[in-house]
């Protein structure tokens, strides 16, 4: 058949049927290192991460005075999962079905990094949301286009269908570029001419799966605005109440890598 695509092979696959995180596949992360001005510390604990018929949760928790083991306090604790040194791969389908939580100042995201030191070997953000119900957004990282990267797109769901309802977040990677598919719907393309424009592409290299829920910090407060004496940074006080109340959560059905 002309045209025809070659079936793909699944090289990564988790669909959470286990008890407990399959640490085979995952590490789980302990806050040492400190990014975006966050507001929570990572930890490991079934209080932050834990399956629950056949779903990953990752939870943020209102820990007051926590600790981390370099000495830094923090009011919330949550999790951050990657498959560093146990699965990389350089080209293919990477995507996972996920439900959030809608909040300000949220920070869920599912995203592929490089092995080396950031942003060298290249970021690629399948999902980001910061708490807003009506969109989540893709973005690419690297050396010339990192932090305020001119790679990054938003994509608006119906209100009957947001972003806290179940939804398969994707992207294609080729030896020249990147598209992004929410439910199968492209939504952003990413060509390594366009990326040569602003700096080096660093896309044919390996990249490792992440899944974390951070809470604040430095892209919560350029969308809400929330800081200054007596707030917390980019975090407001309705939804400190929520983590409170252990409602915010990020679900992962499964997460699946396919060349």
């Amino acid at each position: 058949v002309l045209n025809a695509q070659k079936p793909s092979k699944v090289i990564f696959y988790d669909d959470f049927t286990q008890s407990s995180l399959d640490r085979t596949k995952w590490n789980v992360v302990v806050t040492g290192d400190h990014f975006n001005d966050e507001l929570q510390a990572y930890i490991d604990s079934s209080s932050t991460l834990y399956i629950d018929k056949g779903n990953l949760v990752i939870k943020p928790v209102f820990s007051p005075g926590f600790v981390t083991k370099d000495g830094k306090h923090f009011d919330f604790t949550s999790a951050r999962i990657n498959t560093k040194t146990k699965f990389d791969f350089t080209y293919g389908k990477a995507e996972a079905r996920i439900k959030l939580t809608k909040a300000e100042g949220l920070w869920p995201a599912w995203w592929l990094l490089g092995n080396e030191v950031w942003p060298a070997t290249g970021e690629i953000d399948i999902m980001e949301n910061i708490g807003e119900g009506d969109w989540a957004n893709a973005a690419v990282h690297g050396p010339g286009y990192s932090g305020e990267t001119p790679f990054v797109n938003r994509k608006y769901f119906q209100s009957t269908n947001d972003v806290t309802n179940w939804h398969i977040y994707a992207v294609e990677w080729t030896p020249t570029e990147m598209v992004f598919k929410y439910d199968n719907e492209i939504i952003f393309r990413v060509t390594k001419k366009m990326v040569n424009h602003y700096g080096e592409w660093v896309f044919d290299t390996p990249k490792h799966l992440i899944l974390n829920f951070a809470v604040g910090g430095i892209f919560p407060v350029k969308i809400n605005g929330i800081k200054g004496v007596g707030q917390r940074y980019g975090l407001p006080q309705s939804t400190a109440d929520l983590i409170k109340q252990n409602k915010a959560t990020m679900m992962v059905d499964w997460v699946k890598i396919s060349q």
